[in-house]
């Protein structure tokens, strides 16, 4: 088959970790050096490093997490003002565009959607990806008082697309929905009321679940915490596995305490001949997916996610898959229930069908917004290792809000073709949106989480429907400590209990009934 030259091609990938442990601090990675070894790591992995280095056209950086929310990162350690012009002068590059993307766990593979499109159009010639953390760095610092400067002020010009959609609304975020440990706990919980599963049935299958991925993560060279973990362990309650929000242990949510980079470099088939990338390497993009989902109490069901379901649909049609085609998974890992979304929308059995290659989010790392960028590097080794197969890699962003897929293979495509998600979008703008309420009312539970501080259960938040709609609520402050006693209470399941909201200057408060 003779390719079209501007069909769009992965040549390299790069990975790297870092286990510093805070005894020299000239030793201390940072996330522009993590990302230079990634990338040079995946220009070596091209097999012609250097021509294609003078190739690079375009470096899109994923947006570090402490530009992306106050607080997420310790301060004191400082950072690049322009991170892809950084880049670009590590690696003696001279792009003719530097991007600094939005926030959001779906850009990894977002990025290789719109930059697929970009070379196949002949806007682009040869593109960098890459991103990075070094949050672990920065609170080892912290802990032991060692000063890191980090701080690098570059000339030029590079296009910052800033923080992107807000996926929360203010009725959410007045009423206790917020924090990720606060709100991907009410899909946990909705999910399993769906499956009818009791607590401990739940937590069960979720850590039954998460050891396997760590088995995963354990054999990665490239994991932050590469430790096989139990079930039992994973389930139980400990010094080191604790409360976090219910129904979630410590090693139950995403790590964000990595040191971690990884680098993706995509150009066109025509470009990747004329620089004599070899053939082995190359990997090509069959088909993709994306859609953002309403804000969370706008759903009509928690305990689905049309984002995933809608993407994941787009992404196999547009390849001309079924998921049965599909060897290889890469399923984005933060919270479990995200995982067991996924699953059920591809309708595979999550206990049976491996849905990780590098361990996840909790075992890998969780390496800010850069996470999917590292299953993208591991598929596209996989894929080597299994010519003509075909891999999937599921990117998620936010609150189950933003979602990106990329289907993969050594097999070339037939008339590639960009694929327009517009479609997919267009399909959950129009779904109708539950009303909320906004005055005082008697409803059900929904779903609700209570988040810990401390090992003590400390805030609490419930979604409740009632005859006129939804309620989102917080506990009243005089009885805050009987209203988590109630939802904590192991003799009572609170989904489905009775609550009564009372509304203040767009505050909902609740109490559960006896």
């Amino acid at each position: 088959m003779t390719l079209d030259p501007n069909t769009p091609v992965l040549i390299g990938v790069g990975q790297t970790v870092d286990h510093w442990d805070g005894s020299e601090a000239a030793a201390a990675p940072s996330p522009q050096s993590l990302m230079q070894r990634a990338s040079e790591a995946a220009l070596a992995d091209t097999g012609v490093a250097e021509a294609v280095r003078a190739a690079i056209d375009v470096i899109a950086i994923v947006r570090h997490f402490a530009d992306s929310a106050p607080g997420m990162v310790p301060e004191g350690t400082g950072g690049c003002d322009k991170p892809p012009l950084g880049l670009a002068n590590r690696l003696g590059v001279s792009p003719a565009r530097a991007i600094y993307s939005i926030v959001g766990g779906q850009t990894p593979q977002s990025l290789v959607n719109e930059f697929a499109a970009a070379i196949h159009s002949g806007e682009a010639r040869c593109v960098l990806l890459s991103g990075s953390e070094a949050i672990a760095a920065a609170k080892t610092a912290a802990r032991k008082g060692v000063a890191l400067d980090w701080n690098e002020s570059i000339d030029g010009t590079m296009e910052d697309r800033g923080l992107g959609p807000m996926l929360l609304d203010r009725h959410e975020l007045k009423n206790g929905v917020g924090a990720p440990i606060l709100t991907y706990p009410l899909f946990e919980h909705a999910v399993r009321a769906r499956l009818g599963r009791s607590r401990a049935e739940h937590v069960a299958a979720m850590s039954r679940l998460w050891a396997s991925f760590s088995e995963v993560a354990a054999a990665n060279p490239y994991a932050q915490f590469p430790r096989a973990m139990s079930a039992d362990y994973l389930a139980t309650p400990s010094d080191s596995n604790y409360p976090v929000a219910d129904p979630y242990l410590k090693w139950h949510v995403a790590q964000d305490a990595v040191n971690q980079g990884a680098t993706v470099i995509l150009t066109s088939v025509g470009q990747a001949e004329a620089m004599a990338v070899p053939r082995q390497r190359w990997i090509f993009l069959h088909g993709s997916g994306e859609a953002m989902d309403k804000p969370v109490s706008l759903r009509p069901d928690l305990s689905r996610s049309r984002a995933i379901e809608v993407a994941l649909a787009g992404a196999l049609a547009s390849a001309g898959k079924s998921a049965d085609a599909i060897a290889h998974y890469d399923i984005y890992s933060c919270f479990p229930v995200a995982v067991l979304l996924a699953a059920e929308a591809l309708g595979v059995d999550e206990r049976t069908t491996p849905l990780t290659l590098t361990g996840g989010l909790p075992f890998s790392g969780g390496a800010g917004n850069n996470y999917s960028m590292h299953a993208i590097a591991a598929m596209a080794e996989t894929l080597r290792a299994d010519p003509g197969s075909f891999g999937l890699v599921l990117a998620n962003g936010g609150f189950l809000s933003k979602e990106a897929v990329g289907i993969y293979s050594t097999a070339a495509p037939e008339n590639w073709a960009p694929v327009d998600h517009a479609p997919m979008q267009a399909e959950i703008d129009a779904e109708a949106a539950p009303e909320r309420l906004e005055e005082d009312a008697t409803g059900t539970i929904e779903s609700y989480t209570v988040g810990y501080a401390k090992g003590r259960p400390s805030r609490a938040v419930v979604i409740a429907r009632s005859e006129k709609g939804r309620i989102v609520a917080r506990p009243d402050e005089s009885g805050k400590d009987d209203a988590i006693a109630a939802l904590i209470d192991p003799a009572r399941d609170p989904i489905g209990r009775t609550v009564q909201v009372t509304q203040s200057d767009g505050v909902n408060s609740f109490t559960v009934a006896p």
